[in-house]
């Protein structure tokens, strides 16, 4: 693939990501990406077949980019609670750029409708995200920063879901809030 033609199918990826964002699956065609882009829709079907192979490619890039974020707050945050701040930012800072959910987040509410690429990339992306969670709460009780019994695994999906639903509850009722309110609040009350 020659630089055009990679550049071509990113730019592609990233309107349909945002469309995603704000549509959701069914939201949008290969004629909506085709005019945003600025090329006609066989173009767009020359680096993607089909709708779903758009989507699922777009999906493990979204997981990709998540997890090297991640692996940046590992590095640069040893404090535990300072890593789930972090983390915190990162749904923060999508929901800022005019509301945008989370790709994947958008997607697992039409889980039951995906093609089975799509959903396995989307849950590929709550598998790491939960992962991540769960051993950052572990630190973060054993140093004593996070003082509930309750296992880390289960703050780690009220962590995600608290964020997740921070963002369709904001972009909903049109509140200012977001995951930024939620996650500070979440972590206060855990916090010692």
């Amino acid at each position: 693939m020659n630089s055009a033609t990679a550049g071509t199918a990113a730019r592609v990826m990233d309107v349909a990501e945002a469309l995603i964002q704000q549509r959701g699956y069914g939201g949008f065609s290969f004629d909506d990406v085709a005019q945003a882009v600025g090329i006609r829709k066989p173009s767009v079907h020359h680096h993607f077949r089909t709708k779903a192979e758009l989507v699922a490619a777009l999906a493990r890039r979204y997981t990709e980019r998540f997890e090297s974020a991640l692996a940046a707050i590992d590095v640069a945050r040893r404090d535990p609670l300072a890593r789930l701040k972090a983390y915190v930012q990162l749904f923060a800072t999508t929901y800022a750029q005019d509301g945008r959910l989370c790709v994947c987040g958008m997607l697992g509410a039409e889980a039951d409708a995906l093609p089975a690429d799509v959903a396995d990339a989307v849950a590929g992306f709550f598998q790491l995200n939960l992962t991540w969670l769960a051993a950052a709460f572990r630190d973060a009780q054993r140093s004593g920063q996070v003082t509930t019994a309750q296992r880390a695994a289960n703050l780690a999906e009220l962590m995600l879901s608290a964020l997740e639903g921070a963002m369709v509850v904001g972009r909903g009722g049109r509140s200012g809030g977001g995951p930024a309110a939620v996650g500070k609040h979440l972590l206060a009350g855990l916090a010692r």
